[in-house]
């Protein structure tokens, strides 16, 4: 069997991720369910989230809906106690480089885009879906980084103009990374199911859901708060469907 918890691992939490992860496997092991011992260090591709072998991963609202749903099952979803979002949704922060006079999104649509993938929910859909006139920004404006954290320094480098991020790694950013400082948030777009946790199709989801909730709650004072873990909760595939997808990547592999 396989798991990951790739979406919000960076190096000064990852023995956070590491002690949660233990936690889980000695609550399943607890239930008699079976599960390894440690986590594949590459877990966050779309061949990995549909292994037979899966037994947890984190996976990305986008993915879930347009690839995922019919093929994995759906185990639950966690709550990051982010403001302005009710327990389990989450949304992005648009960032531009603090001394941009620009104060309007409309302002930056000249401008460049810094992508982490355009297959992410936060890093693309979210602020696509936050324009609502059914534009997108040309491919001759995005730059494609491969992360959020790339985003944040092409924008802070003048590499770019404006990215998406995920709230959640903007929190852990505002912690760690030096580039926080030459950016400022412009916006917010609106909250949507935050990132689901899946397990191959036919695992107990049940026992899955109660693993997770007994780890969360086991968790150090310190150790959820480097993760940001507040609880799971249930947030059913309709409510991930129903989240818009933008029509240039119904078009896409």
């Amino acid at each position: 069997m396989i798991a990951s918890l790739p979406m919000y691992d960076r190096p000064e939490i990852h023995d956070a991720v590491v002690r949660y992860w233990q936690l889980i496997h000695e609550a399943l092991r607890d239930q008699g369910q079976p599960s390894p011992n440690s986590l594949s260090p590459e877990g966050e591709s779309r061949e990995f989230w549909l292994s037979p072998e899966l037994c947890l991963s984190q996976t990305c609202g986008l993915p879930y809906r347009i690839w995922l749903h019919d093929k994995v099952s759906l185990v639950g979803t966690a709550d990051y106690a982010l403001e302005g979002c009710p327990p389990g949704f989450y949304r992005s922060v648009i960032v531009v480089r603090a001394d941009d006079r620009r104060d309007s999104l409309s302002e930056f649509r000249a401008g460049t885009l810094a992508i982490n993938s355009v297959f992410s929910q936060s890093g693309y859909a979210a602020l696509r879906n936050h324009i609502k006139d059914n534009t997108h920004w040309p491919e001759q404006q995005q730059l494609l980084t491969g992360s959020h954290q790339a985003s944040m320094q092409a924008v802070a480098n003048s590499q770019s103009d404006i990215a998406a991020i995920d709230a959640v790694t903007w929190r852990l950013a505002e912690r760690y990374e030096p580039c926080v400082q030459k950016l400022r948030v412009l916006t917010h777009t609106e909250a949507t199911p935050s990132l689901p946790y899946i397990t191959a199709g036919g695992n107990d989801t049940q026992a899955l859901y109660i693993a997770i909730q007994q780890a969360i709650g086991a968790l150090s004072e310190t150790v959820r708060d480097q993760l940001g873990l507040r609880q799971l909760v249930s947030i059913d595939s309709a409510s991930y469907l129903a989240v818009p997808t933008p029509v240039e990547l119904t078009k896409r592999p």
